[in-house]
């Protein structure tokens, strides 16, 4: 059977999920009455809760006798070593705009990496039926994006189509007869190459993805490039210097149809498949016949920008609800996602009961600490941290990004003017219609750690923030951190409503009434710049002349509640976020007062 290999590129939310869901739903993937979940590719439940893909994925439909292998990508740069090496198993790319935002940072940045490649793009202009839609201005806008990203004739001569993914139909005019998907199978058949297969070679084959599956151990799934897979063959692991790591037999090859793997005793080269039994092998090495002594050319991957601590939880309030608590069951956990995420980095700190755990933004590494939790772990997290480097003069350099902001234009100004405390370069404004003002600016990414959620207050919720890699540049000098110091908790129990209710004056809090709460915890924000210890388990005293019922309706203020990203990028150097199963605390990284003061002495000193 003839092959095609593609991967959809596409921004956040510009509907390149959903458009898969409409090409497997028209091939014939599902049958007429199947119930099949919205966004069935986005299938683990972070992915469905936010909206947003993660992991990259693989698909297969049929078309007039041509199977078509479909790789949905992660559309958030902060995912983009899963990108990187997904791009090196297609020989095209759909390239999916949305009809009213135009190109976004996200689609630059994959883009760039597909164009790098040699790939050709087909682009598809969706969403037609926006309102506010403008499909022959972004056409425009996506030729000279992949100008300035150096495509050669070939890609720049891409065909384009305009779609509505959510109704199941695309065309090649905007007058076409907007039935179905037919017109965009045939141009993805007739515009993007077979695979290269030379048959006759040794088997090889380049992995790509890893996961652990609980009957089948390791798979490994990647592109064959050469030769035949053959069940239970004997093949070795090659590292990408030659070495070999593992000689296996191939437990199970595992070929997708639809949205199921289904088990095959052969696959050829060019198609794309998953494969288990081996136990060292991972991603970026190479799965050949004994007698292939060269591994297959991985691709480099950018490197990470962002660290976090990731220490045993030791508050007082330790081990009551998760029960993977020890440093041994973190490096483990740790150890396992670094196998199958080559974007992040992990090294043990001196102390042993901790990790430095790199990545490339908070995103990433809040989804890791997310789905950690959910699986019973606590753990205490530090501020994020930017990675610095110095360059051969000695100079300290610091990873910069690209932050693209759309924005009403009534708060662009306010915009600008936080951007620029934050140490930020204006490099363009322009309108972009609608009333609204595309600002795009070059950061350094210590400044931009935690400004998202003070970013939404100032527009109101309406504006939209995108960032990506830029690359490294001179230190920017300090910037000014969190302008309000916090309430501690200067005792154990449960906080008492009437007391927090005589706090209410002093600040906002993070808590309300019969909350567990320990002394060096963080209940809220203080209204002034310094911190303050707080008494919030002090109860009324009672008389026998005033009835102890009598001032019961004590009305509190809704508490200030943060997400694991609000408050991951809330803490400061000296806090800890506390994260457990059914809680995200703040805390002091020492409890005890009088460790604090010493050791803020003792900074003053230095």
């Amino acid at each position: 059977m003839q092959l095609r290999n593609i991967a959809i590129i596409a921004h956040v939310d510009h509907g390149k999920t959903t458009l898969v869901d409409a090409m497997l739903r028209q091939s014939g993937t599902f049958r007429e009455n199947q119930q099949v979940a919205e966004r069935v590719m986005d299938s683990n439940d972070l992915e469905k809760e936010r909206g947003i893909t993660i992991l990259a994925k693989c698909t297969s439909v049929e078309w007039k006798g041509v199977r078509i292998n479909i790789v949905d990508t992660p559309g958030h740069a902060d995912f983009g070593g899963e990108v990187e090496r997904i791009l090196s198993m297609v020989d095209g790319v759909v390239v999916l705009v949305d009809a009213a935002e135009g190109p976004m940072p996200q689609t630059k940045f994959v883009t760039g990496k597909a164009l790098g490649l040699g790939l050709r793009p087909i682009v598809v202009v969706n969403k037609v039926d926006r309102g506010d839609a403008r499909p022959h201005e972004v056409h425009d806008e996506c030729f000279d994006l992949f100008a300035a990203l150096d495509a050669n004739d070939d890609q720049l001569d891409f065909p384009t189509m305009f779609a509505v993914g959510r109704d199941g139909w695309a065309d090649d005019s905007l007058e076409g007869p907007r039935k179905d998907l037919g017109a965009l199978f045939d141009l993805i058949v007739a515009h993007v190459p077979p695979p290269v297969r030379d048959l006759d070679a040794p088997f090889s084959m380049l992995a790509t993805t890893l996961e652990a599956d609980p009957y089948l151990g390791r798979v490994l799934t990647g592109r064959i490039y050469s030769g035949t897979a053959k069940l239970n063959a004997q093949v070795k692991g090659l590292s990408h210097d030659g070495q070999v790591l593992e000689t296996f037999r191939m437990a199970k090859i595992l070929a997708f149809r639809g949205i199921e793997r289904v088990p095959v005793d052969f696959a050829e080269a060019g198609d794309i498949v998953a494969i288990s039994g081996m136990t060292k092998p991972t991603v970026a090495d190479t799965i050949c016949a004994p007698e292939v002594t060269e591994p297959l050319k991985a691709n480099p991957i950018d490197p990470p920008t962002l660290s976090m601590t990731f220490s045993v939880n030791d508050s007082p309030l330790a081990g009551q609800e998760g029960d993977k608590v020890t440093s041994r069951m973190i490096a483990a956990r740790l150890a396992r996602e670094c196998e199958s995420n080559v974007a992040i980095h992990i090294k043990e700190t001196a102390g042993k009961d901790a990790f430095e755990v790199s990545g490339r933004g908070e995103l990433q590494l809040g989804v890791l600490i997310e789905q950690m939790r959910r699986e019973g772990f606590e753990l205490s997290i530090s501020r994020p941290r930017v990675l610095f480097k110095t360059d051969d003069d000695g100079k300290r350099l610091e990873p910069i990004e690209e932050v693209f902001i759309d924005v009403d234009d009534e708060y662009s100004g306010a915009v600008v003017e936080k951007m620029s405390l934050r140490k930020a370069e204006l490099t363009g404004m322009r309108p972009s219609g609608g009333g609204k003002t595309r600002i795009t600016f070059l950061a350094p990414a210590r400044g931009l750690i935690g400004y998202h959620g003070e970013f939404l207050t100032d527009t109101r919720g309406t504006g939209l923030m995108n960032r990506m890699f830029h690359g490294y540049a001179p230190f920017k000098g300090a910037i000014e951190g969190r302008r309000n110091g916090v309430l501690i908790s200067n005792g154990q129990g449960d906080a008492v409503t009437y007391a927090l209710w005589n706090l209410e004056e002093r600040g906002a809090m993070f808590i309300t009434g019969n909350v567990k709460i320990y002394e060096g915890m963080i209940i809220g924000e203080h209204n002034r710049p310094n911190d303050l210890e707080v008494n919030a388990l002090k109860g009324k005293q009672l008389t026998n002349i005033r009835a102890s019922g009598k001032d019961e309706a004590v009305k509190l203020t809704p508490p200030r509640k943060m997400s694991l990203e609000q408050a991951i990028a809330y803490i400061e150097d000296d806090e800890l976020v506390e994260v457990t199963p059914k809680s995200i605390r703040l805390r002091k990284r020492l409890l005890d007062p009088n460790e604090r003061k010493k050791a803020d002495r003792a900074a003053k000193n230095d």
